[in-house]
């Protein structure tokens, strides 16, 4: 048995006690052992966090801007030289396989560096002479405390990557509420800032419910909510902390679908769904979970599906062979598996069944196998609905209209994807698909973080998505100068110098 540890908020620079009585247990999902005690912090402690944050914006925003991505420099240098034992922690206590849990925090890696630009992108404009004697220039600052709140799945590129340092880059200071199933990764990552030179309070996690998390939507001292997760609390984050004067930006479900033509690859385009549908055991907004594929290469491509699934090796996630490591926990193992159950009810045919599957050594763990539904119609809740487990339903469509069209009256759209090798249809495709985040014969289209990610419909609600330049509007506000100067020979009467320029 693991040691379980009481996790403890990370509140002005310090791990402190929580003063709560009420704990959830996290889950080693590897083997299913109980490892930390998880707080859910009182009113009064997520009060005393946005407090702390407060109290260090004056210092941290006045700070100049080099100085302030000094300390990212710093924080990425901590990450590359703790990659393995973040790795490691991101595998115990999320249950992705090794490369995956590397990838986390490479992308906590990524959007840090991406953040250490922000000398340049927080440039603003001017003009000289907008009328006579008369210049204008625009300046992007800080708006002061933002709250974070963060899902489960990536426990260190959501809190660590896309939100604190571009947030904290521009001047700002941050509240996140980390994910009570995964919380170490992030607490671990807020100890490495603070060894980097951050000072105290700029960045604060505490670990509570929604109750207390709704401070964050109504506390007049919160200007701005990021939030990672489900539609239903998104779309309430989105409402609530709007109506109260706040910056939002809510990133949602979805239900990724590609569409595969006729001439695509067989073997290269089974390769990548594969690898987009089952990688994070589906635990991901950008999975594969639908693909569309053309009636005449249907049987084909399902059966290359098929075998190529079937020799993913399912086991621990810190064990480098492992292809996929469990779920998160015993909860949302069922969940999953109650939702492949509903796929079969609804008239769906499983070609590859994932559940009962049994790790040796291992047994206590939360695994499910890849699992593959194929004739799903339209209208089948497991085809429209996020089921964020390794589930791949197989859509047939007879051409390239009706399988875009059958994409685009999915509610969801954060990313859509297309295998083809006919030029005309991918640009098609990339032209008249709802997906924020588009592939052309890339399984996972999400963009590196130069660039925004850009779900839309029901996949976000806000006006500026994180990362790219969108993150450093959603992180400033513009503030317009304009000035004008006069002579001091002459500026009694209040007249503009006359002098014509000549030296």
């Amino acid at each position: 048995m693991n040691e379980i540890k009481v996790v403890k908020p990370f509140i002005n620079g310090q791990f402190v006690e929580s003063e709560t009585q009420k704990y959830t247990e996290a889950y080693n999902p590897n083997t299913g052992e109980v490892i930390a005690k998880v707080p859910c912090c009182t009113k009064e402690e997520v009060e005393r966090a946005i407090a702390a944050a407060k109290a260090a914006f004056p210092a941290w925003s006045g700070t100049p801007i080099i100085k302030r991505v000094q300390v990212l420099y710093k924080l990425r240098d901590l990450l590359i030289e703790r990659m393995d034992e973040l790795t490691y922690m991101v595998a115990f206590e999320n249950g992705k396989a090794w490369e995956e849990a590397a990838g986390d925090v490479l992308k906590a890696k990524e959007a840090t560096e991406q953040a250490i630009a922000a000398p340049s992108l927080l440039m603003g404009e001017s003009l000289m002479n907008v009328s006579s004697g008369i210049d204008t220039v625009l300046y992007r600052e800080p708006l002061g405390v933002f709250a974070g709140i963060v899902p489960f799945n990536f426990p260190a590129m959501i809190p660590m990557g896309w939100m604190t340092p571009m947030c904290i880059a521009c001047g700002n200071t941050i509240v996140i509420k980390a994910a009570t199933f995964t919380p170490q990764s992030c607490l671990r990552i807020a100890e490495l800032y603070k060894k980097a030179g951050l000072p105290d309070g700029v960045i604060n996690i505490v670990t509570c419910s929604r109750n207390e998390a709704e401070i964050f939507l109504e506390h007049p001292d919160i200007k701005g909510v990021s939030f990672v997760g489900s539609t239903s609390v998104g779309l309430h984050i989105y409402e609530t902390a709007a109506k109260n004067g706040k910056r939002v930006q809510t990133l949602c479900e979805a239900k990724n679908h590609a569409l595969v033509l006729e001439d695509a690859p067989i073997e290269r385009t089974a390769a990548g769904i594969i690898n987009a549908s089952f990688g994070c055991a589906g635990e991901r907004c950008m999975a594969l979970p639908v693909i569309a594929v053309q009636e005449s290469i249907a049987d084909k491509l399902v059966a290359a599906i098929v075998e190529k699934a079937k020799q993913i090796k399912v086991g621990p996630a810190y064990e480098k062979s492992t292809g996929m490591g469990p779920v998160v926990n015993e909860g949302h193992k069922k969940f999953v598996e109650d939702w492949i159950q509903k796929g079969i009810d609804e008239g769906a045919k499983v070609v590859l069944d994932g559940r009962g599957i049994k790790v040796p050594g291992y047994e206590g763990g939360f695994y499910i196998g890849p699992t593959i539904l194929d004739h799903v119609k339209p209208g089948m809740t497991v085809g429209d609905s996020e089921v964020f487990g390794p589930v791949l339903c197989i859509k047939r469509v007879k051409d390239f209209a009706e399988g875009l069209a059958l994409m685009n009256a999915n509610p969801f759209a954060n990313g859509s994807v297309i295998f083809t090798q006919n030029g005309y249809y991918a640009r098609e495709f990339t032209r008249y698909t709802d997906g924020g985040m588009v592939g052309v014969n890339v399984g996972i289209p999400v963009p590196v973080g130069m660039f925004p990610f850009s779900g839309h419909k029901r996949s976000f609600f806000g006006d500026l998505h994180c990362l790219g330049k969108d993150g450093y509007r959603f992180y400033t506000e513009t503030k317009v100068v304009t000035s004008r100067w006069f002579d001091e020979a002459e500026k009694k009467v209040g007249k503009v110098s006359t002098w014509d320029g000549t030296i």
